[in-house]
């Protein structure tokens, strides 16, 4: 579904001094996968995350998803294929202040093509649990709640990819469990879920573990048995 072939990424700094962020990543992600990137800061975790994602381009290298190539796209077709295809979740949520939850959940879908969306946001609300908080403000729910609409908002398109860049970053070991095992069950019923994490305890609930040190895939190994993040959250 997702292969990355030669992927290099060139950083240019004000004194004209160069970084390479990604140094001849390949990466192949087959549908119904849920896969870990973990690594340090200043890794390269995140630009590759910004590449997956179409946030960013790459200096060198092809990327494609089923077969398109997609890094070649002009950024109107791009943003339209991150708008029907991929799901974003960021350590920050990104949620509107004074917007209810529902509101927040259905923003995506101003920008959607769909002849209909009517339902979408509370189909996609009682997906991460929060059936019943659809009127709340983001004041009004916990880290971890708040966190799943982000969630919620992200499937609302309901995308062929999930990207999460450190989901579990602001939040308490409970909350951060109770997001992972959404995110399993979310790998249980099909979707792709690419996960970007510091963490290897975060990285050991996902079914495959791709390492990155210095802009370079160092390992890339399968989880036997990952850890069920259900049984944790109780």
């Amino acid at each position: 579904m997702i292969e990355l072939l030669g992927i290099n990424k060139t950083y240019r700094r004000p004194t004209g001094e160069s970084v390479e962020a990604l140094i001849d990543v390949s990466l192949q992600i087959n549908r119904g996968e849920f896969v870990a990137i973990i690594g340090s800061s200043g890794s390269g975790k995140s630009t590759l995350m910004n590449i997956l994602g179409l946030l960013d381009l790459p200096s060198q290298g092809s990327y494609r998803i089923d077969e398109q190539n997609v890094a070649g796209l002009g950024a109107n077709e791009q943003a339209s294929l991150r708008n029907k295809r991929i799901g974003f979740v960021f350590q920050t949520f990104h949620l509107l202040p004074r917007t209810s939850a529902l509101e927040n959940v259905e923003l995506p879908l101003l920008y959607s093509d769909r002849t209909s969306t009517k339902g979408l946001g509370r189909k996609a609300l009682d997906s991460v649990g929060l059936a019943d908080r659809i009127s709340h403000q983001p004041s009004e729910l916990s880290g971890g709640q708040q966190q799943r609409v982000a969630i919620a908002r992200a499937l609302v398109n309901e995308p062929d990819i999930l990207l999460a860049d450190e989901p579990t970053g602001n939040l308490d070991q409970r909350a951060a469990f109770e997001v992972m095992a959404i995110f399993q069950k979310l790998n249980n019923a099909g979707r792709t879920i690419v996960l970007v994490t510091h963490d290897a305890d975060i990285a050991n609930h996902c079914r495959r573990i791709v390492r990155i040190e210095s802009g370079r895939i160092v390992s890339d190994t399968w989880v036997v048995e990952p850890k069920d993040a259900l049984q944790e959250a109780v």
